[in-house]
């Protein structure tokens, strides 16, 4: 009995001769390739759609971001009334000898961010403002009285307030109601 004995590499030049294999390695290695160039070809978005959706992005978050900021804003700045007293004084104006009362009922405009310091603040110093207020309709001309004129008595008295506060809270100063009476 004679065995024969074949080397290992003589067995697998048989099942796979080595030019066949190595042809085989280099069809799969370029099959992926290809495959590799096409996934990336079709796949991976080009340089223009990669810019369009990040400008679209970006011009997304900015919008959003502006109705936020505009949202918050108009929460803070939105002007509320405070209520700065009814005044009733009478006075001899300053141009005449006769006597008249003024019946004022005083509001303030504060903007809702500050509305909190400004009841405090009036709280503290409220004798104070009604005290200058009252001094301010006092020294008023007749002529400044007239309600065609309210808007120079108006200024008086919001820069005396703002001037007795720490900050200028007061963006305005209205009246609810106003009468002038020749007594």
């Amino acid at each position: 009995m004679a065995v024969t004995t074949e080397s290992p590499e003589s067995q697998s030049d048989e099942l796979f001769p080595r030019t066949n294999g190595r042809m085989l390695i280099g069809a799969f290695v370029g099959a992926v390739v290809l495959f590799e160039t096409a996934m990336f070809f079709f796949l991976v978005p080009s340089a223009e759609e990669v810019s369009a959706l990040a400008e679209a992005q970006l011009i997304r978050s900015v919008q959003e971001g502006e109705v936020a900021a505009e949202e918050r804003a108009s929460s803070e700045n939105s002007v509320k009334e405070f209520k700065l007293g009814l005044f009733s004084e009478t006075f001899s104006p300053i141009d005449t000898e006769r006597s008249y009362r003024v019946e004022i009922d005083l509001y303030g405009l504060v903007s809702k961010k500050n509305q909190e310091k400004m009841e405090a603040e009036f709280a503290e110093k409220e004798g104070r403002l009604r005290h200058e207020i009252r001094k301010k309709i006092r020294n008023s001309e007749l002529k400044e009285l007239n309600e065609n004129n309210l808007g120079l008595l108006e200024r008086r008295i919001l820069t005396t307030c703002n001037h007795l506060l720490e900050e200028d809270l007061l963006l305005g100063i209205g009246f609810n109601s106003y009468q002038l009476i020749e007594q």
